[in-house]
């Protein structure tokens, strides 16, 4: 499944197309009313999701409490590629034979399939001791026993489908038609970031494919390596990840080497024999070589598989077909698992963090200032970096720094991660919430405004301590590493990318500071607020142009760019601390 962004948007009169019919998504889950799957989703959100701008006061999960439960959820599921007409009733009465099912749901991808979880790991035994290896005609079957299952009817003629038609939920990020369509039809720019979030975020059936299909790996992994982990990690996890995200997996094989004292007790120490590597990355290559080859010559649905074993941090490439994921596992990245329960912690402390991280990455695609391209682009983790930093700016700050969360670690949460200090509070409930009150439109609008006249020839970004501090080289834009410290996580953005984002930043603080003087109606069919932000710079410039009274846009942008540039000195500072932009012309 590839990742599905936003890309260029035009204006196509899409808001007065409101009641028009949208493409479906090649991958949609199928339930009907009444199942457990539906009866679920009633009850549960995905972690992380709860609706933007309510104030939930139970307590909050820890990051290893949600990775626990979902990895031990995922250890009863199967997955089962399905014919295309079958009986829901008669496929779950069949599958209940081995024992009951505490969840479901069907999805399409390349066919249809059906995640199945049961309450028990002992019916997934039950289920494998009745299922046989293919017979093959022409090729020969490779006998590897996974829970990835094929279902067959033995008398198609007298199946039916009984599941009635039900309009898919979003698995895949909406095209831009449906996205303006939403955007235009919010009541407000609160409501149109609280809508993008929404639509784009993971889902409850998305994010349990995920760590599914990271446990259908661990099999694999565990027939050299027994008592392995497979862990996904970034952004399938860390709350910011986006419907059609890769799926990031880290092959954990620290239990294995722990000592079990409970079985050494005595006179002598037995250990394993072993074969030494000189260097821990020669053995973290060798380990992903082996398991490369595995997942290419025996993982069922593993295809277009990568060894990249030679990079900064080795790897292994590979699609999983009947998922839809593009997958990358490592091995020895401790540290990718700590920045993800770091951003955990800053997406659950306030609602308002992840509808921003959301729409200033949608922004930024939008502009190609982000691409899934490697290159000298800025990327989305660090976007979510330089929100987070701004947030930190507010007044009161809406999120702790680094250091802060620091000072509150018990000695529980003490980390040393390769000479590197990761130690920070991993208890959300010990965390105060901000006092700080502003709506999504003021910080959408001040977040451009601050990077719009953010010294970056100057200054680095820090999260560790919230604060604007030397630049320690001369990379264009520096932001630093939060627990690598000495390392910039954007040294890839070259100087001309860097200025783009200046010059689109400053325009859209612009927009978004006319539209408060002059926003269009609602019946306007106008694109307006985030929907203006969306479209390109001359499309923009063509529509605000014709706004009565008015220069045209692109000469107002162009004039107060300069006034900018000229008068960066002269912004003016406002008494609470925020800084505005100078929009004499």
């Amino acid at each position: 499944m590839a990742a599905c962004g936003v890309g260029r948007l035009t204006c196509l009169s899409l808001c007065a197309q409101r009641n028009a019919r949208f493409q479906r998504p090649a991958f949609r889950p199928l339930s009907s009313p009444g199942t457990v799957a539906a009866a679920f989703r009633r009850e549960e959100l995905p972690s992380g999701s709860a609706e933007t701008g309510s104030e939930d006061r139970s307590p909050k999960k820890r990051f290893t409490e949600v990775q626990k439960e979902r990895r031990e959820q995922a250890q009863r599921t199967v997955l089962i590629h399905c014919p295309n007409k079958i009986s829901e009733k008669k496929f779950l009465k069949y599958l209940s034979q081995h024992g009951p099912i505490n969840n479901h749901f069907f999805y399409e991808s390349f066919g249809l399939y059906a995640v199945v979880e049961f309450c028990q790991k002992e019916s997934i035994h039950s289920l494998k001791n009745g299922t046989h290896t293919p017979s093959m005609v022409t090729e020969a079957a490779i006998p590897f026993r996974s829970r990835f299952f094929n279902l067959k009817l033995k008398n198609p003629s007298n199946q039916t489908s009984e599941r009635p038609y039900i309009q898919s939920s979003n698995q895949l990020p909406p095209s831009s038609k449906k996205l303006f369509e939403l955007l235009c039809n919010a009541e407000s720019i609160d409501d149109q970031l609280n809508t993008l979030l929404k639509e784009f975020q993971l889902t409850e059936e998305n994010t349990r494919l995920r760590y599914l299909t990271c446990s259908l790996i661990e099999d694999i992994a565990a027939a050299y390596f027994p008592d392995c982990t497979v862990r996904p990690f970034g952004s399938s996890v860390n709350t910011f990840g986006k419907l059609g995200c890769d799926l990031d997996m880290f092959l954990d094989l620290d239990e294995i080497g722990k000592l079990s004292t409970h079985k050494n007790i005595g006179n002598f120490l037995v250990e394993f024999q072993v074969k030494n590597v000189p260097s821990e990355r020669i053995a973290t290559q060798k380990i992903l070589s082996v398991i490369g080859e595995c997942l290419d010559h025996f993982g069922p649905s593993c295809v277009g598989v990568q060894k990249i074993l030679n990079a900064r941090c080795p790897l292994v490439r590979f699609s999983h077909q009947a998922s839809g994921f593009q997958c990358d596992l490592t091995t020895n990245n401790r540290i990718a698992l700590k920045s993800s329960e770091l951003l955990y912690i800053y997406g659950a402390l306030d609602s308002r963090v992840r509808a921003l991280v959301f729409s200033v990455r949608c922004w930024a695609r939008a502009h190609s200032l982000t691409t899934s391209i490697p290159g000298a682009w800025i990327t989305n983790f660090s976007l979510t970096m330089m929100v987070i930093f701004f947030l930190q700016q507010r007044s009161p700050p809406i999120l702790p720094t680094l250091d802060s969360l620091k000072t509150l670690a018990d000695a529980e949460d003490k980390c040393i991660i390769e000479g590197n200090n990761c130690t920070f509070i991993r208890d959300l409930n010990k965390i105060k919430p901000s006092e700080n009150t502003e709506t999504l439109e003021i910080l959408l609008k001040e977040f451009f405004e601050y990077f719009g006249n953010f010294t970056f020839n100057k200054n680095s970004i820090n999260i560790r301590q919230g604060r604007e501090q030397n630049k320690p080289d001369s990379s264009p834009l520096h932001i630093q590493n939060p627990f690598e410290t000495s390392l910039n996580i954007s040294k890839n953005v070259s100087q001309s990318q860097l200025q783009k984002f200046v010059d689109l930043a400053r325009e859209s603080a612009w927009i978004l500071q006319e539209e408060d003087k002059d926003r269009p109606s609602p019946s306007s069919n106008q694109p307006w607020g985030l929907a203006a932000l969306l479209l390109s710079s001359i499309t923009n410039s063509k529509s605000l142009a014709k706004k009565k009274n008015k220069r045209p846009a692109s000469e107002r942008i162009r004039n107060l760019l300069d006034s900018i540039k000229s008068n960066s000195t002269e912004n003016a500072t406002t008494a609470n601390g925020k800084r505005t932009i100078s929009t004499h012309t």
